[in-house]
Order: structure tokens, then C-alpha cells, then sequence
């Protein structure tokens, strides 16, 4: 497996690897020496393996004129260790990491299976597609932006343990004491500063009718709203997550597409407030769109987010949220591990 450079390219391969080794696998890892990947991997006592790797750019700097010489070191360290290692089958989960391994796996004849989970493929994935026996796709839009013999549609993996949550252990860790609805806040692996500094700021009107879990990301809490009753905030969760997710009535978030498909398997009603193009490449916009039209989303873009329009739609989801549940219930793009276990398995034979 590959996949790095953020947590979104790393946890769908972590939902894979329960039912991979079910099936008689053995898992091993390849990614870069100082990556996320790496502390992530390792925490799951899979084997790891270290190549250099130099990031893909779209716009200008001047490590674009070293970096390539990095995913050229990259490649024939892959090449390497695949040769030694001799695996059946390479799964890559993007991110800049995966170019030199998915062509180290072509050039040992490996076949490679990817997985891009925004609707248009990134640039990993585009430069790798070519060397891949077939690419998953998590968006319906996506099956057109890629090779009709290579794609399929999956949907995107999701860890067992997300869906095994305790409503009753996440009301603890909220410690309300009031039968209020209550709104989960989350803003990425990293927090959204723009996203903490907007629930904060309309804190006293949330606060009549919601009571609120605010994951709010590593050093961004702050400590003058400890003391408030119904809010509770907290910088990172792992192990708690799956039960404070249980416990929202409400998600607000993003739209990372590792996150609003958890919200679908969870049928969550969420409003998603995607990162602008101008933070981004615009992929967030499109996988809220998605959502949105599926009806399975509330969206507010984020240069019209505004506090009338914020408590506005949250009272609005919070009102139709079981036409909302309806919706995700009736989505055939459930959790994908047993669908993309499939395709593995039969690229491997």
C-alpha cells in the first residue's frame, strides 16, 4: 500500500486492511521518511517502508527545480523494494508520495490498483493513471474524467470502528446535561481557523437551541469558553471520534470527501462549508455540489457564509433533518471496503 502527505490518503487504506488480512494478506507500507503516513502506519504495527519523494506542484517555487530529481530517487527506491519485497499487488491511495510508487510497481510488472476520492482525480493520480490496472472512483461525476477500461465505481472506504460508535459515551463526553440537538463542528485533521473563529462568534445564539462538540484542532482551543455548559471543545480526537459522531444530530464540516462519506455511511445531516478555490483546487466546492444535489448536503460556500445565513440553514437541516436521513438512506454508495476489496483481489490473482 501507499498513499500520503495528509490523513485523508492514509486512513481509507487503514478501512482495507481488516478485511485484506481476513482474506490471507500480508500488509506493507511504502511512504516517506518524515510523512503523516509514517506515524500513522507504524502506530498500526504494519511493516514500513521509507523512499524520497518530492511534492507536485501546480503553481510556482523554486523546489520545483529540485524536487523532481527527489521523485526520480523516489522511483528506483520503490523499484527496489518492490523487487526484494515481491508483491502481488500494489494499492495506492494518492498523494505525492504514490507517483514513484506506482511506477516502481509497473516497472516490476506489479499490477496497481488506485483509489481517488475527489470527483476530479488530483495530480498524483492523473500522472499515475496510466501505470494502473484499474482506479477506483468515490463520485459517480469522476467515472467520465478517466479511462472507461481502468474505473470503477466503489465509493470510498470506511474504518469498521467509525460505524460502531456509543451515542450514550459521546453525551458523555459532552457532559450535557439538557435534551437540546446537538451540532458536531469539525474543520479537517488540522482545524479551520475561519470555520472555529464563526461558531465562536455566533456562540450565543447556537448555544439556545444546540448543545455543541467543537473539534477544533491541535493548540486552537480557547480557553476563555471552557466554562460554558453546552459547549465542549476539544483539539483531536482518535479513539472517541466514532462516539462523538454518534452523538451529533447535526455535522458541520468541510468537505473532504473521506468526511462526507463517513456522514452518509453514518447518515448524518450535515452542512458542508467547503474550502474556497482559492485555498484549494476547488475539489471541496465540487464534492459539496455533489452532495448537495443528492440531497444529501447543506452547503454554504464560504465566501457567502454570513451569521444570518449560518443560522439560518443550521436551523433549517436541524428541521428537515429526517428528509435529510431519508436521502442517505436510499444512497447505494454505502461503505466500499467489500467492493474495493473485490477489485484487489481479483488484479492480484
Amino acid at each position: 500500500m501507499t498513499g500520503g502527505g495528509s490523513a485523508g490518503h492514509v486512513t481509507p487504506n487503514l478501512a482495507l486492511i481488516p478485511k485484506l488480512k481476513e482474506l490471507g494478506y500480508e500488509i506493507q507500507y511504502i511512504g516517506t521518511k518524515d510523512g503523516i503516513e509514517r506515524r500513522i502506519i507504524e502506530e498500526n504495527k504494519i511493516e514500513y517502508h521509507s523512499i524520497a519523494s518530492g511534492k507536485l506542484r501546480r503553481y510556482f517555487d523554486i523546489k520545483n527545480f529540485t524536487d523532481p530529481f527527489k521523485v526520480i530517487k523516489g522511483i528506483f527506491e520503490a523499484y527496489d523494494i518492490i523487487k526484494k519485497q515481491k508483491p502481488n499487488i500494489v494499492f495506492s491511495k494518492g498523494g505525492f508520495v504514490a507517483v514513484p510508487v506506482v511506477l516502481g510497481a509497473y516497472f516490476n510488472r506489479v499490477p496497481v490498483i488506485a483509489h481517488e476520492s475527489d470527483i476530479t482525480p488530483g495530480l498524483a493520480n492523473k500522472l499515475s493513471a496510466p501505470y494502473c490496472t484499474k482506479i477506483c472512483v468515490t463520485f459517480p461525476e469522476s467515472v467520465n474524467k478517466l479511462s472507461k477500461k481502468k474505473v470503477v465505481l466503489t465509493g470510498t472506504p470506511i474504518r469498521q470502528e467509525l460505524l460502531e460508535g456509543s451515542r450514550i459515551k459521546g453525551l458523555k463526553l459532552g457532559n450535557f446535561n439538557n435534551e437540546k440537538p446537538i451540532l458536531f463542528i469539525m474543520g479537517g485533521s488540522l482545524g479551520s481557523k475561519n470555520i472555529n473563529d464563526f461558531i465562536r462568534r455566533n456562540l450565543n445564539d447556537l448555544l439556545l437551541s444546540y448543545n455543541i462538540l467543537h473539534l477544533c484542532g491541535k493548540g486552537n482551543i480557547d480557553a476563555s469558553y471552557k466554562n460554558l455548559g453546552n459547549y465542549k471543545q476539544f483539539e483531536y480526537v482518535n479513539e472517541d471520534l466514532p462516539h462523538l459522531m454518534a452523538a451529533a444530530d447535526i455535522i458541520i464540516s468541510r468537505a473532504g470527501a473521506n468526511s462526507i462519506f463517513e456522514f452518509l455511511a453514518l447518515k448524518k445531516p450535515n452542512l458542508l462549508i467547503p474550502l474556497s478555490s482559492k485555498s484549494s483546487r476547488g475539489d471541496q466546492i465540487l464534492n459539496a455540489e455533489s452532495f448537495e444535489k443528492s440531497g444529501y448536503s447543506l452547503v454554504i460556500k464560504e465566501e457567502n457564509l454570513n451569521d444570518k445565513i449560518f443560522i439560518e440553514k443550521i436551523n433549517e437541516l436541524n428541521k428537515n433533518k429526517d428528509k435529510y436521513i431519508n436521502n442517505m438512506s436510499q444512497s447505494s454508495l454505502g461503505n466500499a471496503v467489500d467492493f474495493i476489496v473485490k477489485v484487489i483481489d481479483k488484479a492480484s490473482l
